[in-house]
């Protein structure tokens, strides 16, 4: 009996590392990298030479950690650039579902950045929100901030404005948070609007050179506009991008999919735990998710804190508030 407790706690097994060069990048400077898995999983992932040693309690954590070693590692071989930022997404890809395969995830490259780093998805949810994008017409992706969810779109629209399957690409956004009123803020309109517009400029600049972005807006190609302004317009030979969607009303969102034409396709991004909207305005991002559900060529991506891309605390901040909402209600 003392030695079978003995054994669950004394888990380890290892895991050869042929090539120094990958193998040096593997394990980061200073082991940086095995020291992330290590601490994120509890276990302990160590170097000698070039062999990983993984020991722990739990079989099944020490199993995900050279998992996660060994399929970084076939990353590594097939010429994919790992950076810090990339350890973390794979543990949480893994961690959630230990059949994923980050081959198939990572090395999805849907352009390249303005720095030529590959832009690809990060999970698994991720990968079917780029899949979703390609196979349809009209894509819904919701899920919290910092899941991706307008930056892949963006990348999607750049390709395809690159490999000339649509002419333009437009990129609109409720103004305000309630109602496009623009009338109190200084300046011209162009002035108003810019603030509210900042975040699609940001996305935009990182994947294409500044010039290259500035020559695409002067002549057309690229169009970033306040979502009032698509009002009585058809949109045909275009990526259609409607950032923010969960503070559109019924009536705008209503709008903007009619304004849908020939050869474009259209993302539809937004957070429906972040409406600013007056609580006498639904949200037309709420609606449509209970509405157009099951109609062909219309498909919907869920994303959840586990997709989240920006710094580690954004997922403790959702949770943080998660408990809160569950402790109004509660109340």
């Amino acid at each position: 009996m003392e030695n079978d407790k003995q054994q669950t706690q004394n888990q380890e097994t290892s895991l050869v590392i042929e090539e120094n060069d990958l193998a040096r990048r593997l394990f980061g400077e200073h082991n940086s990298h095995l020291a992330r898995i290590s601490q994120a999983l509890s276990v302990g992932v160590h170097a000698r030479g070039n062999k990983v040693i993984f020991s722990g309690d739990e079989l099944e954590t020490v199993a995900l950690a050279q998992d996660i070693v060994r399929q970084l590692y076939g990353l590594l071989k097939e010429g994919y650039p790992l950076y810090p930022h990339d350890i973390d997404h794979a543990i949480r890809a893994l961690a959630a579902d230990h059949r994923a395969r980050l081959k198939d995830i990572f090395l999805d490259t849907v352009c390249l950045s303005a720095k030529k780093r590959p832009i690809s998805p990060k999970s698994r949810s991720q990968k079917e929100y780029i899949e979703a994008i390609r196979a349809h017409d009209l894509v819904f992706g919701i899920g919290p901030a910092g899941t991706g969810k307008t930056y892949l779109a963006m990348a999607m629209a750049v390709t395809a404005l690159s490999k000339g399957q649509v002419d333009r690409i437009i990129l609109a956004r409720p103004a305000v948070e309630a109602g496009e009123a623009l009338g109190f803020l200084p300046g011209d309109l162009a002035q108003k609007v810019n603030p509210y517009l900042r975040p699609l400029y940001d996305a935009l600049h990182d994947m294409v050179p500044f010039e290259k972005a500035a020559l695409w807006m002067d002549k057309g190609v690229v169009e970033v506009a306040p979502l009032a302004f698509m009002r009585g317009r058809t949109l045909n030979n275009s990526f259609i991008i409607l950032d923010e969607a969960q503070n559109t009303t019924s009536e705008q969102m209503k709008m903007f999919l009619t304004r849908i034409g020939f050869n474009s396709k259209a993302v539809i991004t937004g957070d429906i735990t972040q409406i600013d909207l007056p609580q006498s305005k639904g949200s037309g991002l709420v609606e449509v998710k209970r509405i157009l559900q099951g109609i062909e060529g219309i498909c919907f991506a869920f994303f959840s804190k586990q997709d989240v891309v920006r710094h580690r605390l954004v997922q403790d901040i959702i949770d943080a508030y998660e408990r809160l909402d569950m402790e109004k209600e509660k109340a």
